[in-house]
């Protein structure tokens, strides 16, 4: 019979999302063996300074053997993986992984993935549902295969999504559930011997639309006003506070600025055409293809973060202009 002692676990992570599942690792006993993080990027003005991941941080910390390859490939990364004997990886928002990396453990390696597969495979599934308007979501554990996110799906754990909710609130919820799935797809790795039952996710499909959930670039954040108010407030709480929704405000002799946008409220009120700009008092609204969406909270380019009000009390003839 297997004991959680049995374990050799390579951690696979980078940012501070996963930073929850290696300590929920550490402080439930298991024995991480070594942890695998993105090199370190160069920040400031001049690029000098180098900032190591928020996992590598934290495995610093505790005396964690960390391994940062340039390339998951490279010879001389394998071999310094294959000397640490792990029998189990444990891989939480990191980077696509090679068969010889994945297939490396006798027991081979696990994703915890922020959404419930098959929905929402790809890099950025907090922000699309959010952006879509789903009212759930959750937390995904599964053997890694060839393809991204396809693998057989061990455990699941939901989390509502409340309507005023942005992707921050998700994340933070989505990063400690992620942390407390892990601990029970290890506890069922063990009571099975390392073989745990799983469930291939052509059998999990509810037979709805598969949604993906792509890369977001700066074009992606662009808002669509000709589409409905529900639509665009659902599109800008996905991307608040990171990266951040904009459009392009247009003053009365043709300039542009781009003006982000972190926070809006439905008005249900009738608009007024898409992109026409409505003022009303110290309230700020923008017509989308149906109703008036109030801005609450801005960021003019070049500006600080702020309330809408603010914001007027510093813009001149606003009612002139217009975002497209």
């Amino acid at each position: 019979m297997m004991k959680k002692e049995d374990l050799r676990i390579v951690f696979m992570g980078t940012p501070e999302f996963a930073v929850e599942t290696l300590q929920a690792l550490v402080e439930n006993g298991y024995h991480v063996v070594a942890v695998v993080t993105q090199p370190d990027k160069p920040v400031g003005r001049h690029q000098t300074e180098m900032q190591p991941s928020a996992v590598k941080q934290y495995a610093v910390q505790h005396d964690l053997p960390v391994l940062q390859p340039e390339k998951m490939k490279d010879p001389a990364f394998l071999e310094q993986l294959r000397s640490f004997h792990a029998n189990l990886q444990v891989v939480v928002a990191f980077r696509m992984l090679p068969e010889v990396v994945w297939a490396m453990p006798q027991y081979g390696t696990f994703n915890v993935h922020a959404a419930l597969l098959p929905q929402y495979r790809g890099a950025a599934p907090i922000n699309w549902a959010v952006i879509n308007g789903e009212t759930q979501t959750g937390v995904t554990t599964f053997f890694l295969d060839h393809d991204i996110d396809t693998g057989r799906i061990i455990l699941k754990k939901t989390f509502d999504i409340p309507d005023d909710a942005d992707v921050e609130y998700v994340y933070d919820g989505l990063m400690h559930l992620g942390a407390q799935l892990c601990i029970e797809t290890l506890q069922t790795i063990v009571a099975a011997d390392g073989h745990p039952e799983t469930v291939e996710q052509d059998a999990a499909f509810d037979g709805a639309a598969i949604k993906p959930a792509p890369k977001i670039f700066k074009e992606t954040c662009e808002i669509n006003w000709t589409k409905s108010a529900k639509q665009v407030y659902d599109f800008v709480r996905g991307l608040s506070p990171y990266p951040g929704a904009w459009t392009t405000l247009v003053a009365p002799d043709g300039k542009e600025t781009v003006l982000k946008i972190y926070k809006t409220r439905k008005t249900g009120k009738q608009g007024q055409g898409s992109g026409t700009l409505c003022v009303d008092g110290k309230t700020l609204c923008v017509s989308a293809a149906d109703q008036l969406l109030e801005l609450v909270e801005v960021q003019l380019a070049g500006k600080k973060r702020m309330g809408a009000r603010d914001f007027l009390n510093g813009m001149k003839q606003i009612e002139d202009y217009r975002v497209k």
